[in-house]
């Protein structure tokens, strides 16, 4: 989700061990270029060679719904990680100084980033890769901008600061949770993880990507109305969800994330949904995800198919239009 605000939903379990404040961000140190501790995602490179950063995408999320934390409501999400990336790279050297990565995005969080902490890119150039695919729900430009902060602070032998990467998202966009390598209950306009939820849960997942995109900014009002609709039922399914996550129980969160799916499908619904639903117990499915305002749907497995499995799952998503895709989703 990319879109927040939300009226009064309900108030999550108290959690006995909530996430620590971000610190603020610090200083850069005196020297610069040499090894350091660069932070989840950032590849170590020695001397004055090519720097690298790399940051996983989503597919959609587990739970995205109302919640209230200390003040005004929001909409809180748990992002669903997926073992695909982006990639930054700068190599020092011919070309000019101060250029700037591809994407207005990252090319900003660039110019935040020397802006912070006061220090102007060498001459050198940049290249990207990314496995991500944008607008669809997987958290490309969120993945673009972490994997080039994460990048920047190697090239400059600077300590890895989260508080930094944070605050340069809030300057640029409501942003996903990739910027942590375990799941969390996050509010993602305010740049907010209210709840850590480890790595213990991973799913085997097959999707597929319906077509168009959402504008998110033109369904938030009717995504408000919604949650004030069905309060009661988004905190039943949060609670059971956030049950899931502390008991280590895939098939409890598989169970919730169908319901936030269902859910969903009242107000942003999928084209495939009722048929996908419909097949889940054929197909052994845990469970079924969706991005809330995105295009991805599909079936969460707590074990990893057969191959018999993954040819006749292909062959149904084929039936309705669409090409079958596999991946490793969250960490257990």
């Amino acid at each position: 989700m990319h879109g927040h605000g939300s009226p009064r939903p309900g108030q999550p379990p108290a959690d006995p061990h909530p996430a620590t404040p971000r610190p603020a961000p610090s200083a850069p140190p005196a020297a610069r270029g040499g090894p350091s501790a660069a932070g989840p995602g950032a590849v170590a490179v020695p001397g004055p060679r090519t720097a690298a950063g790399v940051c996983h995408g989503t597919l959609g999320e587990l739970y995205q719904g109302p919640l209230r934390a200390g003040g005004a409501p929001d909409i809180a999400l748990v992002s669903f990680p997926v073992d695909r990336h982006s990639w930054a790279y700068f190599t020092p050297g011919a070309g000019r100084p101060g250029a700037l990565p591809p994407g207005e995005k990252a090319a900003r969080a660039v110019r935040l980033f020397l802006d912070h902490f006061g220090l102007r890119l060498p001459p050198g150039h940049w290249s990207t890769h990314s496995e991500l695919r944008v607008g669809v729900g997987m958290a490309s430009s969120t993945a673009d901008i972490v994997a080039t902060l994460r990048c920047l602070f190697r090239l400059f032998g600077l300590p890895y600061d989260q508080g930094v990467v944070t605050g340069v998202l809030a300057a640029i966009e409501r942003a996903d949770s990739v910027f942590l390598d375990e799941f969390a209950l996050h509010l993602s306009a305010r740049h907010q993880v209210v709840r850590t939820l480890g790595t213990a849960i991973g799913f085997h997942t097959a999707f597929v990507t319906e077509p168009g995109t959402v504008d998110t900014s033109a369904v938030t009002a009717p995504l408000l109305r919604h949650y004030a609709r069905r309060a009661s039922e988004y905190e039943r399914c949060l609670t059971d969800l956030l049950k899931g996550f502390e008991s280590a129980d895939p098939a409890a969160v598989a169970r919730a994330a169908t319901t936030s799916a269902t859910l969903s499908q009242q107000v942003l619904p999928k084209r495939t949904f009722a048929r996908v639903l419909a097949h889940r117990e054929h197909f052994g499915a845990d469970g079924i995800f969706v991005a809330h305002t995105g295009s991805l749907i599909g079936y969460l497995f707590a074990h990893r198919p057969p191959a018999e499995a993954k040819s006749e799952l292909s062959a149904f998503f084929h039936s309705l239009g669409h090409q079958c895709s596999f991946a490793q989703g969250g960490y257990g």
